[in-house]
């Protein structure tokens, strides 16, 4: 009976999470792009491979920098809602966060050599490797998903013909 309740809750929490990481891919690979243009000006292009060079354990302190980064921004977004400027403090929000992904893909890409010479790092990435395209399998399976992907193509003729 258990079994029969908790059934759709997690496939509800499937679906957020697929949801989630889906997001997160999707700015993933062009704010990575983006922030490797960006690195291309004189004083960022001197950092590739000053970060690219870095030893394991610091590789991995510097990825939690996006994380600390992002502390200020959110307490300015909050302190811009409590002034009653609600739109501007989740636009804030918003923009850091699209910043602060697009910096740590941008770091990730750079560091990810290093960071696979920690055994427990490389194993736990590849299990999250793993675990995240099972997800996506398990998504793409559902008539949800097939739905949308049959509306988005419908849609994208309907465009193409205007």
């Amino acid at each position: 009976m258990l079994k029969t309740l908790l059934t759709p809750l997690r496939w509800l929490i499937r679906v957020l999470l697929a949801l989630l990481i889906l997001f997160e891919e999707w700015g993933w690979a062009p704010l990575s792009r983006a922030m490797a243009r960006l690195g291309q000006l004189p004083l960022l292009r001197r950092l590739g491979p000053l970060i690219r060079g870095l030893p394991p354990y610091a590789a991995l302190c510097l990825l939690l920098l996006p994380s600390l980064l992002i502390i200020p921004v959110k307490l300015l977004a909050l302190w811009l809602v409590l002034q009653g400027r609600t739109l501007l403090g989740l636009a804030v929000v918003v923009l850091a966060k699209l910043a602060g992904t697009a910096l740590l893909a941008r770091l990730f890409e750079l560091i990810q050599p290093a960071l696979m010479r920690l055994s427990w790092f490389e194993r736990l990435y590849r299990r999250w490797i793993g675990w995240k395209q099972g997800l996506m399998d398990w998504l793409h399976q559902q008539a949800l998903w097939r739905s949308a992907r049959l509306l988005k193509r419908r849609l994208r003729r309907i465009w193409a013909r205007h």
